[in-house]
């Protein structure tokens, strides 16, 4: 019999922590399983590893010389998934997860690389300059070249139909997901990029494998975040570095000119460039053409003589003019944010509306949100009014966001006040003159779908591909905070990104103030294409619930309000809310509050049964989110937490909710969205599960490069995931099922060497499965994962 909160794995498969660390030292069998038998599964299983490590098309080369030190991993060596996320701060600073709950597993991409825009060289990106205010802290900063000066538009490479996204800011940090900060439920061990800067919560215990750490000459209190991680920047990985002009094939128009301090003699870089990772580009193999040329790390399926770089012309053209992904930001539109010449017409008249003195004398407020509404048609039966000074005439394109801009759907429509000079032909639309009726807004039909939390870290663009792929319905972009988007952050615009096959997509918003959450939403419905936007109320995160964002924002009933109807007014797609139960552990006041959303304008609320105080610990409150869902009707509710099986989905079911939000259970597996969909136990192999991470691996490469900085981009958020994959106990060695999501992993051998290797929480094992899959790591290679979990207590 398992003890109490640890999952009940089959005694026969059961092992001491040294025996299992024995275990994968040796690559065999542990003393008490040996024989014939023994002997003959050992060599299947390195017959079997061999096989992979040859299809990975990379050698395991010596251990770097320094990877992590024991003592920053707990006293058994063990990373910890983090228990709290940070979220990023609103205004700039992306010390902590922004002001969004991050979903345990999830984080910003980079939290030192700046997102790449769309055609913009990776080199380069980091080059931008840095807006006032703007912190480079983190995943949310840009990393700037010495000497380097802002990116050159033509100079930058574009990936075939998407753009580099930050490492930061297209998804979040491996692991985690965002966790109110939109959709989805903070995950315990997921944390905004830079970890280092999130606060540590008051009484909160950092578990490694239930080790402390401690702090020479004094106990260190656990919070729940990794702090001051090392960050490995890319000079970090190659000293020298080809100019992006180059590898463009336009070396003759090198921005930087006589400044440049990037190698321009193709030769002298291959001297120095590290050895080739693999034979097979999936760039190459995929589109027929490989962006990064001589600087990618399967080059030599490409290059011709010459360091010539080969082009399929025919598989090539089947790509032209297809845009993969979505949502990017602009040059135009960027410098548009950082001098303050974007036009928000609407957000700054609901904004005027609640600065005029209502009776009484008092300023804004209720009163003052309810008129503004009540002005425009309050109801699909009223006649239409005269439109009065409401009535603008088209805006000029050049007004709004760049037509040549991807994602973008229509012109501005608060731009000038000029008449367009644009001849039409053919019908033409009032949408930028007369605001939608709430009954004319698309409306968002998701009941019974299974909806992916915004995870950051983890929650990234090629993660929820692999989940799209399990059935996901719906997914959600990482949480952003509304202040960085408007100063046109590229990192964090990264986290809008949509890919082609996320049919159901939204974004997920934080701020504490109406202003900026009503101007973020006027730009978002003007320049990018969802069919969502989310308010994340529910991130427990002190740095950002002491600023008013977040679960604070449950507590402060005016502002909340504002937020939600000034959104609401400026939004042509339907506006959700993620919120918990409350913000102490016994006070419970969400009930109170969803039917004030629904009468305020939202079109569905999430609820996380757990409050602020209780974070991850503890079992969700599924009562108690029935009893909301009730409150709630007819506006969808959807529940959130503990889902790790389709039995926990089934019960979630039952309680009358409209639908159910997986994080942390998409993050230990995947394949959950496939078995509450066909409604079994999936027992996935080992192999099964390997070519899930090779798919990962792929998309990452095609996502955030092949070159060196990709490739390692790709292996952060891959070591990210794995620290909560190596949660999952497969089927067939429990004792019953299901497995619950908060009980704590024993020490187990698997039925084979790769099932055992999966199953490790030490880093050093991740490491050599990021090994398989991407090659040797760089010298002086260290990792971290960003947080540590205690949602087993």
């Amino acid at each position: 019999m398992a003890a109490a909160g640890v999952a009940p794995v089959r005694a026969r498969f059961l092992a001491t922590k040294e025996q299992f660390h024995a275990y994968l030292r040796a690559r065999g069998e542990p003393e008490g399983r040996g024989g014939a038998e023994g002997e003959e599964e050992k060599e299947q299983e390195e017959e079997e590893e061999e096989k992979i490590e040859e299809e990975a098309g990379s050698c395991q080369g010596e251990p770097p010389a320094k990877r992590v030190k024991l003592e920053d991993l707990g006293r058994d060596g063990e990373s910890q998934e983090d228990a709290g996320a940070e979220e990023k701060e609103p205004g700039g600073s992306r010390e902590d997860a922004g002001a969004e709950e991050k979903e345990p597993g999830e984080s910003r991409e980079d939290a030192g690389a700046e997102q790449k825009e769309p055609g913009e060289s990776r080199e380069d990106a980091g080059a931008e300059e840095k807006e006032p205010g703007e912190s480079r802290e983190d995943a949310g900063a840009e990393q700037k070249e010495p000497g380097e000066s802002r990116e050159d538009a033509g100079a930058e490479q574009k990936e075939p139909g998407e753009s580099r996204e930050d490492a930061g800011a297209e998804e979040k940090e491996p692991g985690e997901r965002r966790e109110d900060a939109g959709a989805e439920e903070k995950e315990p061990g997921e944390s905004r990029e830079d970890a280092g800067a999130e606060e540590k919560e008051p009484g909160e215990r950092r578990e490694d494998a239930g080790a402390e750490q401690k702090e020479p000459g004094e106990r260190r209190r656990a919070r729940g975040q990794n702090k001051s991680r090392p960050c490995m920047k890319p000079n970090h990985y190659e000293q020298s570095r080809l100019c992006p002009s180059v590898t463009q094939g336009c070396a003759e128009k090198c921005y930087f000119g006589s400044r440049c301090r990037f190698l321009h003699d193709v030769g002298a870089y291959m001297a120095t460039k590290p050895a080739d990772l693999g034979s097979s580009c999936v760039l190459f193999q995929t589109f027929g053409k490989c962006i990064y040329g001589a600087t990618c790390r399967f080059a030599q399926a490409h290059l011709g003589e010459g360091y010539q770089n080969l082009v399929n012309t025919e598989l090539a053209k089947q790509w032209e003019g297809r845009s993969l992904v979505r949502n990017n930001l602009s040059k135009d539109l960027q410098h548009r944010l950082r001098k303050r010449k974007f036009s928000f017409r609407k957000a700054e008249e609901y904004l005027r509306g609640l600065s005029k003195p209502q009776g009484g004398g008092r300023k804004g407020g209720k009163a003052t949100e309810s008129s503004v509404e009540e002005q425009e048609v309050s109801n699909c039966a009223a006649p239409q009014e005269s439109l009065g000074d409401d009535l603008q005439p088209p805006a000029l394109a050049e007004q709004g966001e760049d037509p040549n801009a991807d994602g973008l759907q229509r012109p501005d429509p608060t731009g000038s006040e000029e008449v367009s000079s644009i001849k039409t032909i053919g019908p033409v639309t009032d949408e930028d003159m007369i605001k939608l009726r709430s009954c004319e807004k698309r409306k968002l039909e998701i009941q019974g779908k299974l909806y992916l939390a915004p995870l950051t870290t983890c929650g990234n663009l090629p993660f929820r591909r692999i989940c799209k792929g399990f059935g996901a319905d719906v997914t959600c972009g990482e949480m952003a905070v509304c202040t960085n988007l408007l100063q046109g952050q590229s990192s964090e615009w990264a986290l809008l990104k949509r890919h082609h096959t996320e049919d159901i997509f939204g974004v997920q918003l934080e701020g504490a103030f109406p202003d900026t959450m009503t101007k973020c939403a006027e730009l978002l419905n003007q320049t990018i294409e969802v069919d969502f936007v989310d308010i994340n109320v529910g991130c427990p995160i002190d740095l950002v619930y002491k600023k008013g964002g977040g679960c604070a924002l449950m507590s402060r009933a005016n502002k909340f309000e504002q937020i939600v109807r000034g959104m609401n007014s400026v939004l042509d797609v339907p506006l959700t809310v993620k919120i918990r139960t409350g913000v102490q552990e016994k006070m419970n006041v969400a009930h109170k509050i969803i039917p004030k959303i629904r009468e305020w304008g939202a079109a569905m609320v999430t609820l996380h049964g757990r409050s602020r105080e209780q974070r991850y610990t503890r079992s969700a409150d599924w009562d108690y989110i029935a009893e909301c869902a009730r409150a709630a009707s007819p506006m969808p509710l959807f529940g959130n937490g503990d889902i790790l099986s389709y039995e926990d989905a089934n019960q979630a079911m039952q309680m009358g909710v409209s639908g159910i939000m997986i994080a942390r259970g998409a993050l230990i597996k995947p394949w959950l969205f496939t078995e509450i969909k066909e409604q079994r136990h999936w027992d996935i192999s080992s192999r099964e599960r390997f070519d899930i991470l090779k798919d990962f691996t792929n998309y990452g490469l095609e996502h955030w490069g092949s070159d060196t900085q990709g490739v390692e981009k790709t292996r952060k958020f891959l070591l990210e995931w794995l620290s909560f994959l190596c949660r999952y106990i497969p089927v067939g060695l429990l004792e019953h099922l299901p497995q619950k999501i908060n009980e704590r992993p024993p020490y187990y051998l698997g039925r084979d060497y790769l099932e055992t290797l999966m199953a490790s929480q030490n880093v050093e094992d991740w490491i050599k499965i990021s090994e398989l899959l991407l090659g040797p790591v760089p010298t002086n290679f260290t990792f971290l994962p960003k947080h540590k979990a205690n949602s087993y207590r």
